[in-house]
């Protein structure tokens, strides 16, 4: 189900998908700045939490619904817009009601972490958290994961530019070897963590 959303910062879009039998949870996942919902490690996330019971929207935020690539520099409009985006995705994606994890990965793991709290969200997942811009590791963002207010699983490769947070800024920290800020050498196993991570938090049953 596609579901198309008006946002103060312009209109966004939501691909939702129910798992078979009844949902447990919604994660509500978004790309990074210059990126999709079809990034490898999205679609591996995606794929492994509907066949463990989880309803799955991948938003696309306003800005690349009108083909910018990049957000801008203040944080302020994005997170007004993915305000609005979660609000109308928890009422018409058919999975009112459920307990709403988001998601993101980099830029938008920033935004999945700002927003935690003013969404109501259970938890977060962050793919690919960008600790601090390549080559500045004094200006750290790990203030935006502490400050989640909510559990936070962080999924990073150890050969991330961006960096990767310290295990004390988050509930949960796989720091996959071999991996950049993509995650593309292996998907399959982004989505394995993320399941397995959301099935202890809302186990079945």
């Amino acid at each position: 189900m596609e579901i198309e959303i008006d946002t103060p910062r312009g209109p966004g879009r939501a691909d939702v998908e129910l798992p078979d039998g009844g949902a447990r949870y919604l994660l509500a996942i978004t790309h990074g700045a210059g990126g999709g919902v079809d990034a490898p490690d999205i679609v591996a996330v995606r794929d492994a939490v509907l066949a463990s019971g989880g309803a799955v929207a991948r938003v696309t935020q306003p800005y690349r619904v009108a083909g910018r690539r990049m957000p801008g520099s203040a944080t302020g409009p994005q997170d007004e817009a993915w305000r609005a985006l979660i609000g109308k995705v928890r009422t018409e994606s058919g999975a009112a009601g459920l307990p709403l994890v988001q998601g993101g990965r980099s830029n938008g793991a920033r935004v999945a972490c700002r927003t935690a709290a003013a969404v109501g969200a259970e938890a977060v997942v962050a793919l690919a958290f960008p600790l601090h811009p390549p080559g500045r590791p004094e200006r750290s963002r790990a203030g935006e994961l502490r400050g989640a207010g909510v559990p936070v699983l962080v999924v990073n490769g150890d050969r991330d530019p961006f960096g990767v947070p310290d295990a004390a800024d988050a509930d949960t920290l796989e720091v996959l070897p071999g991996e950049r800020h993509e995650l593309a050498k292996d998907p399959a196993a982004v989505g394995r963590i993320v399941a397995g991570w959301l099935d202890r938090r809302f186990p079945a049953g």
